[in-house]
């Protein structure tokens, strides 16, 4: 005798889980989101506009104490640890995602990790006031663990929520709330809001309030439906979260896909790291998260970024215009990415990605070709222009909100915490190496260091290509049974 949902899906099973979108799901998505990932976006952007003036205080507080200016090298150090300790803690927020999500459940970690966050906000708005730069140093590592731990949990969290037919819209839903976080600081950040002298230690502090709303609010929502289940053996309580999600009280479909799941991994246990690495089946989809994160941070977005200011000057904007195009870029971003909420469904993830990459690609070859004819060809500045806003267009449809969805979709519950540490640890690792390197390849490659970012992306695609199946619209086991074949290995179906 088969259990409905099990060996295959019954058709009335395949079409009673595809759900609507309801309030409770909706408002839960919009909490996580801007709770954590909105955070994640600020804190990315939120010191490039008042550098200047948080590098006057690190020289005045240094003059204070010792009575002799801060060494030019001294201080140089000292910013590239501000920016660079933000990537650095991510990696350890990432490295906590597996121990966490385990013990603590998905909702119970982005509740502690609210406590990061507020901590880090109280310490930055106050490091003024108090005279020392070290807690500026110090809060930028603890907020980039909570940006670690977030920037993983939400995805997997509203990921294990969502009807299969809305994941890959709800699952982009992080990384809109990321650009729009990116965006906040930049408009917040403008030299007549917060971006001077005055303002910007409010400007660092705000980023607690989002979190002290997410402490409030999500309490009152239910906690992921898959981790009830499979993780802590409550059907009951796992049945009452989905009939509230869904807005329905039969649900039945879903929980037997959910103990078909179940029963499919019950011989392999919950995977930790190394048994993720050293497992047959699932070496396809490990090697996949590996390429899909690594791609998305050394395609060189935040290289784009970081030159940008540059491009535009070089075209000639005055440097006072400056930072409003630097917003405009931003708005462009979210809206992008907004487009990529409402398409993915529809296009599927795989069409989405290798636009993407093909997009990136092309406009960091020919944006190499535009810097380097521009002090010869007057239009050539303006040409590079549009390659940075084609590339920003072509990274925000695809391989920045793609690659999490990915990471949830391919994986099933037992070895979805410990993917989600190797897929954010490789996103961080990658960051922290980009903002790390760039400036020496810059130095040394000059407009050329794009040609290594294009190779990356071309790299990228042609894997996603050969390799990455479309996931749109399919079960955890359908996908789990996809990629079984490319490991060569057969599924345990349960037997009775």
């Amino acid at each position: 005798m088969k259990l409905k949902g099990q060996g295959q899906e019954s058709p009335e099973g395949s079409e009673g889980a595809k759900g609507k979108m309801t309030l409770p799901l909706a408002l839960v998505a919009l909490i996580s989101a801007f709770g954590s990932s909105f955070q994640y976006g600020y804190n990315v952007s939120v010191i490039n506009s008042p550098a200047r003036y948080m590098q006057d205080f690190y020289n005045k507080t240094h003059l204070d104490r010792t009575g002799v200016p801060m060494d030019g090298n001294f201080q140089t150090l000292l910013w590239s640890l501000t920016v660079s300790m933000f990537p650095l803690g991510g990696l350890f927020g990432s490295l906590m995602v597996w121990p966490m999500v385990n013990s603590c459940g998905r909702k119970g970690t982005l509740l502690i990790n609210n406590l990061f966050s507020m901590a880090a906000a109280v310490l930055m708005g106050t490091s003024e006031l108090a005279k020392t730069f070290e807690v500026i140093i110090l809060s930028r590592v603890v907020m980039g663990i909570f940006a670690g731990l977030a920037s993983n949990v939400v995805p997997m969290f509203l990921g294990e929520m969502s009807p299969k037919n809305l994941r890959g819209a709800i699952g982009v839903v992080p990384q809109l709330f990321i650009t729009i976080g990116i965006l906040s600081a930049q408009i917040l950040g403008l030299s007549s809001i917060l971006g001077n002298a005055e303002g910007w230690p409010v400007l660092l502090g705000l980023t607690g309030i989002p979190s002290l709303i997410q402490l409030l609010t999500l309490p009152f929502f239910p906690e992921s439906p898959r981790y009830l289940l499979i993780q802590k053996g409550n059907e009951e309580q796992a049945r009452r979260a989905l009939q509230r999600l869904r807005g329905r009280e039969d649900v039945d479909d879903e929980i037997q896909e959910m103990y078909q799941e179940d029963r499919s991994e019950k011989e392999e246990g919950q995977f930790s790291v190394l048994s993720l690495f050293t497992f047959k089946g699932l070496r396809w989809q490990l090697i996949s998260i590996i390429v899909m994160m690594a791609g998305q941070q050394l395609s060189g977005v935040n290289g784009v970024f970081y030159y940008a200011d540059r491009i535009f000057e070089s075209a000639g904007v005055a440097s006072s215009s400056i930072q409003y195009v630097t917003v405009s870029i931003g708005a462009i971003n979210v809206v992008m990415t907004l487009l990529a909420v409402f398409i993915v469904e529809s296009l599927g993830r795989r069409i989405l990605l290798l636009a993407g990459f093909l997009l990136c690609s092309a406009s960091c070859a020919i944006l190499t070709l535009a810097l380097n004819l521009q002090s010869t060809v007057s239009w050539m500045s303006y040409l590079s222009i549009v390659c940075v806003i084609a590339y920003i267009i072509g990274h925000a449809i695809g391989p920045s909100p793609i690659p999490a969805v990915m990471i949830t979709e391919m994986f099933l519950q037992s070895s979805r915490p410990a993917a989600f540490m190797v897929g954010g640890s490789v996103h961080w690792l990658s960051n922290f190496t980009v903002g790390l390197v760039f400036l020496y390849m810059e130095a040394g490659l000059g407009p050329y260091s794009f040609l290594i970012f294009c190779a990356i992306c071309v790299a990228t695609m042609l894997y996603i290509f050969f390799v990455v199946p479309e996931t749109k619209n399919k079960t955890f086991m359908e996908i789990n049974r996809i990629m079984a074949k490319r490991n060569k290995v057969e599924i345990q179906e349960s037997k009775e």
